[in-house]
């Protein structure tokens, strides 16, 4: 299967080697290119590709207007978005998660890792770098300006699906949880179906942020 890719980013040096490295590499199209946020929706709209590889900072139109603009249209259900960041830059990372991003990633990531995360987010996982979001999230955390999602939505949930919510946040996969719970991996994947339907969430990104925002889970310093 072939993942299709649009790639939103306003230096076009940035596009040229993420264009290269994907389409040297067996399984990828990149389907178009944008400079800023509101061609990015463009595009998206015109191809539906799988996955929309999305920096933040972009001129016009940024990234985080266009990612809401993306996840909150219900014809483009099947398109997901992996923001770019530098988490010294960039402090709606956290945000555009919560908009519906199903991931995000250092700009300087390693090329290998980049296509591991497009794999992974087309895939309908979510991916959060392993190296920012312990201190993403803490940051975010404290912050009340934040508003928190009703109690009343975690409420609805089983003892079983709030430990899974708590494991999903931790970063664990379905098969990680599985084996942590010693449940077959269906059964994992039931009860995350069945958490993101009772909570309205798009994806496992969200999962995450609500988990956060509810504080079923704490960072952990």
């Amino acid at each position: 299967m072939t993942i299709k890719v649009v790639l939103a980013d306003d230096q076009g040096l940035v596009r040229a080697g993420f264009r290269l490295l994907l389409e040297t590499e067996d399984g990828f199209e990149v389907c178009g290119e944008a400079g800023d946020g509101a061609r990015a929706v463009e595009l998206a709209r015109e191809h539906r590709p799988d996955v929309v590889v999305m920096d933040i900072r972009m001129p016009g139109v940024d990234g985080l207007v266009a990612t809401r603009q993306i996840t909150s249209d219900p014809s483009l259900a099947g398109v997901k978005v992996l923001v770019l960041t530098t988490f010294d830059v960039d402090e709606y990372v956290f945000e555009a998660l919560r908009s519906g991003a199903s991931g995000f990633l250092l700009k300087d990531t390693e090329p290998v890792d980049l296509l591991h995360a497009i794999r992974v987010i087309a895939a309908g996982e979510a991916l959060l770098a392993p190296t920012v979001t312990r201190r993403l999230i803490s940051e975010f955390a404290n912050r009340p300006e934040h508003r928190r999602p009703d109690p009343a939505a975690l409420r609805e949930l089983t003892e079983r699906e709030r430990e899974v919510l708590a494991l999903v946040a931790g970063g664990l996969s379905n098969e990680e949880i599985a084996e942590h719970l010693v449940i077959s991996p269906a059964t994992s994947r039931t009860h995350v179906s069945r958490i993101m339907t009772k909570l309205g969430a798009r994806d496992r990104a969200q999962l995450v942020v609500l988990a956060y925002e509810s504080k079923l889970v704490t960072p952990r310093e």
